[in-house]
């Protein structure tokens, strides 16, 4: 890492009350002095001062906070001016920082630094990222116990295992012209299966409730003109969708974000699924088998005024191939009953009127993802490390019972080291690269 002095907007643009600039390097404290014109900064004080541009015009009355090195979040000298909000202050005083020596920050640099200097390691570094980002309460208070590293003592209490049962495999090496004694061999084994039971587990909830870290998507699928777009209508609360009677108006899905319970979701209304009559519904149509298959729960609309026909017999035939979480409607229920269908419905309503009943379901669905209390893996490089620890352990099982300890032995510290890339892999600059930038500025 350069010992270069970064800087960024920590805060979010926009019209706000305050803003935050913050500096990190070698040279933070020196050039908010040069700011300041202020010499003395007690450490993790407030100081209440103004801030300069180059030629000596005042900018704002701001508060100067000094985090001394290592005691900070970079382990760096870091220094935080808060400012009053707006598109113009912040930006005045990050560019007299960079008049005055510093370079401005890439995503993700100051977090980045943190990393390579010991003061998080890359699990924490993603809960971080993921918490400014949360789509829920829960998740964010997984992510919360993250940042606090309990991933990570999870990840070290797997890793200590492995190690300690590969230490009786190193140990045996050295007497390989005697036969291991079939209960050691035993021992071994039953470790070896309560841990890949252990991480299957974690593997299985953390894949059942990627919805509660990503978002849910919640995709409304039916034949044209079955009143997708009256529902997305009633649960936004206003009118989004053009609804009208001729079959196939909403000719591509649409995406719209609402809040449900404790829960931000993404809503997809989708093009009614039929046999298309153009090129450009046809698109529609694959673009609605696409959300289906990206959706998280899926709510299928039948029309009660209608008889039941192949495009129905359709959308039943794609209900019963996902294995999404389903919720089954019969809509219009205001209207003369003709529909005689087999399929068992979750609720019957007007998607018009009241679609209270719906939004309770939906708030069920998504709260029990969060039951559980596996340890969860939040990024999909966690998830592969911990399916590549387990293919070793899995892998492992035929030389121990062939007593072939190299063999076993080189399948375990294969697994320590997958486990260990979850917290801290050194040997993969061009991944860290990748990852930090992924994070937003002045983080």
């Amino acid at each position: 890492m350069d010992n270069e002095t970064i800087v960024a907007i920590a805060t979010a643009n926009g019209i706000g009350s305050i803003a935050i600039v913050r500096l990190s390097g070698d040279d933070a404290l020196e050039i908010v002095k040069k700011l300041t014109k202020k010499e003395n900064f007690q450490p993790r004080y407030a100081t209440l001062t103004n801030v300069y541009d180059k030629t000596d015009a005042l900018i704002d009355e701001t508060i100067v906070i000094y985090f001394q090195a290592p005691r900070s979040f970079t382990g760096e000298d870091v220094v935080e001016i808060q400012c009053h909000g707006g598109f113009i202050v912040a930006q005045s005083i990050l560019q007299a920082a960079l008049d005055r020596g510093a370079r401005l920050a890439q995503p993700g640099e100051f977090s980045k630094r943190a990393f390579f200097n010991g003061r998080i390691d890359l699990s924490e570094a993603e809960a971080i990222a993921q918490l400014i980002e949360a789509k829920s309460e829960d998740a964010a208070k997984i992510l919360a116990r993250q940042v606090k590293g309990s991933l990570k003592e999870f990840i070290e209490s797997v890793r200590d295992e492995i190690i300690h049962i590969l230490a009786y495999s190193e140990v045996s090496i050295d007497y390989a012209e005697e036969d291991l004694p079939d209960d050691l061999v035993a021992q071994i084994k039953d470790k070896l299966q309560k841990l890949h039971k252990q991480l299957e587990k974690t593997l299985h909830a953390s894949k059942s409730r990627s919805g509660l870290m990503q978002g849910f998507r919640v995709a409304i699928v039916g034949k044209p003109n079955v009143g997708k777009s009256s529902l997305l209508n009633a649960l936004l609360n206003y009118n989004r969708a053009i609804v009208s009677d001729i079959a196939g108006t909403t000719r591509d899905t649409i995406e719209e974000q609402v809040k449900i319970g404790t829960h931000l979701i993404r809503i997809v209304d989708t093009a009614g699924i039929r046999e298309a009559s153009d090129a450009i519904e046809k698109i529609g149509i694959e673009r609605s088998l696409e959300a289906i298959e990206q959706s998280d729960i899926v709510v299928a609309l039948f029309d009660a005024s209608r008889e039941f026909d192949d495009e129905d017999a359709q959308i039943v035939q794609l209900l019963q191939e996902t294995d999404k979480e389903k919720i089954i409607i019969k809509n219009k229920i205001d209207l003369k009953q003709k529909l005689v269908c087999k399929v068992g419905f979750d609720l019957e309503l007007n998607s018009k009127d009241d679609v209270s009943a719906l939004i309770e379901q939906l708030q069920l669905i998504m709260d029990k993802s969060n039951i559980s209390d596996e340890m969860m893996l939040i990024s999909q490089r966690q998830i592969a490390a911990v399916q590549q620890t387990m293919q070793n352990i899995q892998e492992a099982f035929t030389p121990l019972a062939d007593q072939e300890l190299e063999i076993f032995s080189w399948h375990l510290n294969e697994a320590v080291k997958s486990m260990a890339s979850i917290t801290r892999p050194f040997d993969n600059d061009e991944m860290l690269d990748k990852m930090f930038s992924s994070f937003c500025l002045g983080k």
